[in-house]
């Protein structure tokens, strides 16, 4: 699976703690994005699956948000 051939990378660079970091977060969802965008072009109907994909698109985009705010702050 490609989620865990980068978490090794990041756990390795920082500390197990900062798994629940905003940067390690929208690297999470960036891999199921691109997991689920293969998967639906397979299945066009799958309908719940691109559901999904939305939610975790607009999840992404709101922590980015976060990130591009908290990096204009300092």
């Amino acid at each position: 699976m490609i989620r865990n051939s980068f978490i090794p990378v990041i756990s390795q660079k920082e500390n197990k703690e900062n798994r629940g970091s905003v940067e390690f977060q929208v690297l999470s969802f960036t891999t199921k994005i691109n997991r689920l965008t293969s998967h639906l072009k397979l299945h066009k109907t799958d309908y719940s699956a691109e559901r999904g994909l939305r939610q975790i698109l607009g999840k992404r985009q709101r922590l980015l948000a976060y990130l591009s705010k908290k990096k204009n702050k300092k």
